[in-house]
């Protein structure tokens, strides 16, 4: 009798789970549908995040929440984005430097891929945080704390973030849902620090 009362609750706790991975690949293509406006990113994870973050917290939301969201961060997240796509120009001057031949080219493009990584998984760890009428510059201020201070959780986000490059270099539509793994491997890491 125990046996049978233990089996159906395995199956919600699969059941539970699997939806959780569901939300996350249809989050991912709401993030990808978002950033269309390309300095639209940050405010499309923020608002993904916080989507996720309900999701998890057993609170109803869905695409009018997301799109609310989205809105909200957008109000001050362009310029976040601006930066981020400024970050990618310097980034790609490096790479030219090390293709050129220039002395200390090689040295200059790893520290500009560091420095790039560094960016991408410190505006991850701040969207993941993000909630309506927050600043910006503090959340970032406080993930690019974060980040330093907890190394595994930013090597995981580096790890996601090569997932999605590689989804797209070998099936490009499949990194539009992995998107969505990648802002919930962010919450994670963030819930995971919180609670330490």
């Amino acid at each position: 009798m125990a046996r049978a009362r233990a089996e159906p609750r395995g199956e919600s706790v699969f059941a539970e789970r699997f939806a959780v991975f569901a939300e996350c690949l249809l989050t991912g293509v709401w993030i990808a549908v978002a950033s269309l406006g390309v300095v639209t990113y940050p405010a499309a994870f923020a608002a993904g995040a916080r989507h996720l973050r309900r999701r998890t917290g057993h609170r109803a939301g869905g695409w009018r929440e997301f799109a609310a969201d989205f809105r909200a961060a957008l109000r001050r997240g362009w310029a976040v984005g601006l930066a981020g796509w400024a970050a990618a120009a310097a980034a790609w001057v490096d790479v030219q430097a090390v293709r050129a031949g220039l002395p200390g080219g090689p040295l200059v493009g790893a520290v500009g891929l560091f420095a790039v990584l560094g960016l991408a998984v410190t505006g991850l760890r701040a969207a993941a945080v993000w909630a309506p009428g927050e600043n910006w510059r503090a959340l970032l201020a406080a993930a690019g704390r974060r980040s330093v201070l907890d190394p595994a959780g930013s090597f995981l986000l580096v790890g996601g973030a090569v997932l999605t490059c590689c989804s797209a270099l070998f099936v490009a539509p499949l990194a539009v849902p992995v998107l969505g793994a990648v802002t919930a491997a962010a919450v994670a890491v963030e819930e995971r620090h919180r609670r330490r």
